[in-house]
């Protein structure tokens, strides 16, 4: 019998279409990838997001050509299980990029997964690996995650541009996922947070916790911010520093914020007088303007920030034939991307209803009937 293949263009949210090919068992061709551009074809990121794929799953046909610009691609069977050999994520993206994708794969695996990821823990394009352990691990358990062999452990730190950072991640396997009615803000009771630095002074990270609670103490008086100094292996291949906060909600909402600060790689500089120290911010500075981030997010309302709505609406959508009801801020560009994704792979639409009063949106959709079947009912 002929494989039909859904055939798509272009490199926008590669992720998203590998994830979502994957979990509704779609074959794929994506063309003209990056085809008139100067470096064309997938990049090294893109390259090992198929591979950790291929790792996860048994009988995953992968099909580049020369170029690069044409991927051809059949998901398989997701077996999950213990993976000993750690899967090496590079420096060009984050080790959180590959996350996101890895734990919607791992929830419905054959058997519950664990798997070592080597490269940067923290940067600033991506969420840290401690925001996502802070906030994306526990949005699993409103959807009905067990909170039993769920856990992120950070080895060691890796920053821009060597990287040397290692996680372990562990998921359990899940029949389904829980429909939820999760709409309600609610306001602020207490923030956490921890800072890091790594190959530099400990001082850094002192300036920065006295920068965000500068601004959060006037406000707010259950403010904890913890410390992680790394040096030797621990500290990766690069000296950096950062900071992750979260702030929870009276409902137990989790609102996120985090940067890093680290030396560019030289591309990035090129032509700037002083290149390695044209980008490493004062940790007062950081500190400052990361709490004002947070600030922001939650003042736009919703039960997740801005850089969670991906996530959140991937798993509304993974949910049994349900209605999920959540709300969010403005919608963000990658929330957007999302539910076109969604559409597009599973058939599925969200009523969007914008909520004058509180400038947050409502949205409300069924769930495509997503169920684990090597997933024994006990």
């Amino acid at each position: 019998m002929k494989t039909e293949y859904k055939r798509l263009k272009g490199s926008q949210s590669f992720r998203q279409r590998l994830l979502l090919a994957t979990l509704s068992s779609t074959p794929i061709i994506i063309d003209d990838i990056r085809a008139d551009e100067t470096w064309p074809g997938l990049h090294n990121h893109e390259i090992s997001l198929l591979r950790l794929f291929e790792t996860v799953s048994d009988d995953c046909l992968v099909q580049i050509n020369e170029t690069g610009t044409k991927l051809k691609y059949k998901p398989g069977i997701i077996m999950g299980g213990t993976q000993h050999r750690p899967h090496d994520c590079g420096v060009s993206r984050s080790i959180a990029y590959f996350l996101e994708p890895l734990i919607l794969l791992g929830l419905f695996a054959k058997k519950p997964l664990t798997i070592t990821l080597k490269g940067i823990t923290n940067d600033f394009k991506d969420p840290s690996v401690d925001t996502f352990k802070s906030t994306a691990l526990p949005m699993l358990k409103r959807f009905g995650v067990p909170a039993e062999g769920l856990s992120l452990k950070i080895e060691s730190r890796g920053v821009p541009p060597n990287g040397g950072g290692e996680v372990v991640l562990s998921l359990p396997v899940v029949q389904s996922l829980s429909a939820v009615n999760w709409t309600e803000e609610g306001f602020v009771k207490k923030i956490r947070g921890i800072t890091f630095s790594t190959k530099v002074s400990a001082q850094f990270e002192n300036s920065m916790i006295r920068a965000a609670r500068g601004i959060f103490n006037p406000l707010l008086s259950d403010v904890h911010i913890f410390t992680d100094h790394r040096s030797g292996p621990q500290a990766g291949n690069s000296p950096g520093y950062g900071i992750s906060l979260v702030a929870e909600t009276t409902t137990g909402c989790l609102i996120s914020a985090d940067t890093a600060v680290s030396h560019a790689r030289h591309e990035e500089t090129a032509g700037l007088e002083d290149d390695s120290k044209k980008d490493l911010m004062p940790p007062e500075d950081v500190g400052c303007g990361i709490a004002n981030i947070l600030l922001g997010e939650i003042a736009q309302g919703g039960v997740v920030d801005s850089t969670h709505q991906g996530l959140l609406f991937l798993l509304c959508a993974l949910c049994p034939q349900d209605f999920s009801k959540i709300r969010v801020g403005k919608l963000s560009q990658h929330g957007i991307e999302t539910l076109r994704n969604i559409r597009d792979f599973l058939n599925l639409k969200f009523v969007i209803k914008p909520d004058p009063q509180t400038q947050s949106v409502l949205l409300k959709g069924m769930g495509y009937g997503m169920k684990n079947l090597s997933r024994k009912i006990s």
